[in-house]
């Protein structure tokens, strides 16, 4: 347990981010999830509205720093690959 304020400060917002991070990343990979099996069930109308949403919680995860940009666009390039091939 840190003895100086500045480092007793530094841990309660260091859990305080760590948990928004959760929050945030939680969401982004549950929205996959979700687009994913959309997808397999073949639900086209439904898989473009939770492209839109699953799109906007991978960027909003990119901008906050949970992952990096080049992760973000392989996996919203993947998603929209993946409704676009839907028949």
């Amino acid at each position: 347990m840190p003895n100086i304020k500045s480092a007793k400060k530094r841990v309660l917002t260091n859990k305080r981010k760590e948990d928004e991070n959760i929050v945030v990343e939680s969401k982004m990979k549950n929205s996959i999830k979700k687009l994913e099996r959309l997808v397999k069930d073949g639900n086209k109308e439904e898989c473009a509205k939770e492209l839109t949403v699953t799109l906007k919680n991978i960027d909003k995860a990119e901008n906050i720093g949970i992952i990096k940009k080049n992760n973000a666009g392989r996996k919203k390039s993947r998603l929209t690959k993946m409704v676009n091939e839907i028949k």
